[in-house]
């Protein structure tokens, strides 16, 4: 499952579309728009896709998880304005074994963020806005999958 909406995240949907019988572990991770952002307090951002090249990076990345972790990946990201406190991505990854499926689902956010045709717009509490790349943040160890 793989979907790009300005509707609200349905994160039951995701996990369904991952579960698997013979997947002991699952799990997902659920990016959320954070009241600051920058030091500045944020109201909003909008997201703006190029849809196809989105959808078909998307579509490797999960192809990629199946061969590298065994995994079935969902991926879902808000498209629009998505208010402080909603969620605009979720990964929901499934594997074997939980190992595999926390590594899949690292795998899927972080290439997300470093290979989907994504762009946003914060917009600030104090009217202003500004365009961003969400591709600027640090991956906490610095250590990306290889």
């Amino acid at each position: 499952m793989i979907e790009l909406t300005a509707s609200p995240l349905d994160l039951a949907a995701l996990v369904s579309a991952v579960a698997d019988a013979e997947h002991g572990g699952a799990t997902t991770f659920i990016g959320t728009t954070r009241r600051e952002g920058g030091g500045r307090a944020v109201e909003a951002i909008v997201y703006e896709a190029y849809e196809e090249l989105a959808r078909a990076e998307l579509v490797r990345i999960v192809e990629e998880a199946r061969a590298r972790f065994g995994a079935r990946m969902a991926v879902a990201h808000r498209v629009g304005r998505v208010a402080v406190g909603e969620p605009s991505v979720v990964v929901a990854a499934s594997a074997p074994h939980r190992p595999a499926a926390f590594a899949a689902c690292r795998y899927g956010i972080d290439e997300l963020k470093a290979r989907v045709p994504l762009w946003k717009q914060m917009i600030y509490a104090d009217g202003t806005e500004e365009w961003v790349d969400g591709r600027d943040v640090a991956v906490v160890r610095g250590d990306r999958p290889s």
